[in-house]
C-alpha cells in the first residue's frame, strides 16, 4: 500500500510540473519588461491611430500593472488620453476585468502547485526520498515538453485558430472581440500575443530541460 501510495504522489508531482512551468513563464511575461523588449522588435508593428511609443509604453505599463495589483476597475477606468477621451471604453475596461481575474487565479494556482512542489521535495528529503522526487521531476520534464510542442504547433499552423480557442475557453461568447481602433487593440496587436506564445513556450522547455537533467542525474544514482 505504501508503495502504491507512493507511486501515486510521484505521479502527481509530475503531473504538477508542466501546469507549473508554463504559469511560471506566464508570470514573468505579466510584467513592464516584456512590453520594453517587444516594443522595440523592428518588425512591431506603429499605431496607425496615433499612440507614440512612449505613449504606448506608458500605458500597456499601466495595464500589465492592473492585472496584478489589488485596485480597482477605477485604476483603469479614471485613465485618460491627452485629448481628455477615456483610454479604455467600457467593453475593454469589462474585458481587462475578466482577465484580471483569471490571472489573479492563474497566480494563486501557481503558488499552489510551487508550495505542493517544494512540499514533496522537503518530504522526499526528510525521508529519503530525493532520488525519486527528482525522477518525478524529469518526467514532468518530459511531459512538458510535449505540451509545449503541441502548443507551438498551433501557433506555426494557425496562430489565429489558437488564439480564439484560448480566448473561447477563458472567456464567454464574443467580449474579447474589439475593433482596430480600441485601445486594446492598438497597445496589444496581434503580434504582441504571438510573441507572447512564443516566449511563454521557450522559457518553459528552458525549464523542462533544467528538470529532465535534474532527473536524469538522479535515475543514474538510484
Amino acid at each position: 500500500m505504501k508503495t502504491r501510495l507512493e507511486k501515486t504522489g510521484w505521479f502527481l508531482v509530475s503531473l504538477a510540473v508542466p501546469f507549473f512551468l508554463l504559469m511560471t513563464a506566464i508570470r514573468l511575461l505579466i510584467t513592464p519588461l516584456y512590453p520594453e523588449i517587444e516594443y522595440r522588435m523592428p518588425y512591431f508593428p506603429e499605431d496607425s491611430y496615433g499612440f507614440s511609443f512612449d505613449e504606448r509604453m506608458k500605458w500597456a505599463k499601466i495595464s500589465i500593472d492592473y492585472l496584478v495589483n489589488n485596485e480597482g476597475l477605477e485604476f483603469l477606468g479614471d485613465l485618460r488620453l491627452a485629448d481628455g477621451q477615456p483610454l479604455y471604453i467600457e467593453r475593454e475596461l469589462s474585458h481587462m476585468l475578466d482577465v484580471k481575474i483569471l490571472v489573479k487565479s492563474m497566480i494563486t494556482a501557481w503558488i499552489v502547485l510551487g508550495a505542493v512542489i517544494a512540499a514533496a521535495g522537503i518530504a522526499s528529503w526528510r525521508g529519503g526520498k530525493l532520488a525519486a522526487f527528482r525522477t518525478a521531476l524529469g518526467r514532468g520534464g518530459k511531459w512538458t515538453i510535449g505540451l509545449i510542442v503541441v502548443i507551438l504547433a498551433g501557433v506555426a499552423i494557425s496562430f489565429n485558430w489558437l488564439f480564439t480557442a484560448f480566448h473561447k475557453l477563458f472567456f464567454t461568447g464574443d467580449s474579447w472581440l474589439f475593433l482596430y481602433s480600441d485601445s486594446l487593440i492598438r497597445l496589444f496587436p496581434m503580434v504582441f500575443w504571438r510573441d507572447a506564445f512564443i516566449w511563454v513556450g521557450a522559457l518553459t522547455v528552458l525549464g523542462a530541460v533544467i528538470l529532465i537533467w535534474v532527473g536524469k542525474g538522479a535515475r543514474e544514482k538510484v
